[in-house]
């Protein structure tokens, strides 16, 4: 009985979010129709007509950046390993700089061009069918574990109400609110995860205060908290001195990753302008202000003694949560984990979906396929990335997806150099481009490997010992054999495509602020 009321409560959450979704999509996309939109084309679907401003673009990016996951792995991280667990905190601060510098022109680019995904900006950029079909693989295969995590986190949610491991209840709740997603983002595309993104928002902004008095009534002040989690028999949570390397390259690492995984460029092309991109690069400093006070609830699950099961390390603030509060507000701030999944979840299922239809089936299956066919194509793989993601994270053990994720962002990592060097008035040659995202995918694979799976592996470079994170490793030497081979071809006279010779003009402002604000020419 006293799992019901949260019960109860988590699914009223997950319900208004839910409705919220369909009924303000289903507004949305019949404004678009109503006012000449393309009403069914794949740029409408997958990137809402790119007329998102600056609210709707914050909660979006940083709703799709954040996820369900982040907001319990950190935590988890920090409870299991100690002070490295840190990490992620330096590593969402250095994105909203790299967020301002790279993202603007690169969606500038795209809306002059008319490209909706990565891959399409790396075709025409480099006038190469074989290194946009790396790249758009690369990000295919990078996104589908990462999309089984959102369902490990609403699983966790899941399991701390009690209906896990129950078997069929729960795996039918789970299911349950995965068939709402896959609809609604199945008709209305992007537009359903921006009105979720919203709520999210309003959400996390809300949980992260109430668990934060709640803990202050029960365990005292921050000082108090860390004084009482030292005392416990724990991991150290001041960072060992010879980890310094290592927590370095992560935090660089994941932070140049994210802006390689296509759903997060899929996000961006959305956007309205290149002033909204600036100007949401700087916001996203307020989630990561929320993600830090999750981190800090990590040390207050260590201090509060909260028991998860071996190797369930991201149950942590789940059952703080479950420890803490009332039954009717504990199934509230559950419920609110439960929606900061399906932001996520979607938004990668759109964009792996668009990278298949664009630049694998029309590319390579179908060339002749008209505008109906390719948005056809994506909303059904749209539907076969979920219910795959949704086998994956019922059959298989929660170890196989975190596994499958960490090499994902080794491998998309790989595919940076194709996307950000596209930004030079002289890019690399494309086969150079190739050769460096082979050999970063064969080392960083290897290395992942033979560390157990560890995203940080030793390395003995001559007298000096460090540990370093595997992707990171995998992109210097991609780089090296890009610096080394592009020079080479050239002077080899070896033929590069034909590829659109862009140039990125100084920003200039429009009158209303929604046009593009960084030039590019051809």
């Amino acid at each position: 009985m006293r799992d019901l009321i949260p019960m109860i409560t988590c699914a009223a959450v997950v319900l208004v979010a839910s409705l919220s979704a369909l009924l303000a999509a289903r507004g949305a996309s019949g404004r678009s129709r109503a006012e000449g939109g393309v009403g069914g084309g794949i740029e409408d679907w997958a990137l809402a007509g790119r007329g998102y401003g600056g609210v709707l673009m914050c909660c979006l990016l940083g709703g799709t950046v954040y996820t369900a996951y982040t907001f319990m792995a950190v935590p988890g991280a920090i409870f299991s390993s100690g002070g490295i667990g840190f990490y992620a905190l330096p590593y969402t601060i250095v994105i909203c700089a790299i967020a301002f510098v790279l993202l603007p022109p690169l969606a500038s680019i795209a809306r002059s061009h008319g490209y909706v995904t990565v891959a399409d900006f790396v075709r025409g950029r480099y006038g190469s069918p074989l290194l946009s079909l790396a790249v758009s693989l690369t990000g295919i295969f990078a996104t589908m574990p990462y999309v089984a995590l959102q369902l490990l986190g609403i699983r966790a949610v899941l399991g701390a109400l009690g209906l896990y491991p129950r078997g069929f209840l729960g795996d039918a709740a789970l299911t349950a609110v995965f068939a709402v997603l896959a609809v609604s983002t199945f008709r209305h595309g992007l537009r359903a995860p921006t009105r979720v993104a919203v709520v999210k928002a309003v959400l996390v902004v809300i949980s992260t205060i109430v668990i934060a008095m709640l803990i202050t009534a029960e365990l005292g002040s921050p000082a108090t908290v860390f004084a009482r989690a030292e005392a416990v028999s724990g991991p150290p949570l001041v960072l060992a001195p010879g980890l310094g390397p290592a927590y370095v390259s992560l935090a660089l690492g994941s932070a140049l990753a994210l802006f390689a995984f296509p759903h997060v460029l899929l996000v961006v092309f959305s956007a309205r302008g290149s002033d909204t991109l600036r100007r949401t690069s700087i916001n996203l400093l307020g989630w990561t202000t929320a993600l830090g006070a999750f981190a800090l609830f990590g040390v207050a699950a260590i201090a509060s003694a909260v028991d998860p099961p071996p190797g369930r390390a991201e149950l942590a603030i789940p059952l703080l949560v479950r420890g803490l509060a009332p039954d009717w507000l504990t199934g509230l701030l559950l419920g609110a984990l439960v929606v900061t999944a399906l932001v996520p979840a979607a938004v990668m299922s759109i964009g792996a979906a668009t990278l298949f239809a664009r630049n694998v089936y029309v590319e390579f299956v179908n060339p002749v396929a008209t505008a109906a066919q390719e948005t056809r194509m994506a909303k059904l793989m749209s539907l076969f990335v979920k219910v795959g993601a949704l086998a994956f994270a019922l059959s298989l053990r929660d170890q196989a997806a975190i596994n499958l994720h960490l090499l994902g962002a080794v491998w998309v990592l790989q595919t940076l150099p194709a996307i950000t060097l596209g930004l030079l008035r002289r890019a690399p040659h494309h086969l150079s481009l190739l050769m460096g995202w082979l050999l970063g995918m064969v080392i960083g694979t290897a290395l992942v490997h033979a560390g157990g799976f560890s995203p940080v592996v030793p390395l003995d470079i001559g007298p000096v010992h460090v540990q370093l994170y595997a992707g990171v490793v995998g992109l210097a030497v991609n780089l090296v054999a890009v610096a080394v081979t592009s020079p080479l071809l050239d002077r080899l006279r070896v033929p590069r495509g034909l590829a659109t010779v862009v140039r990125v003009a100084r920003a200039r402002s429009t009158a209303t602020g929604a046009g593009i604000d960084d030039g590019v020419r051809s």
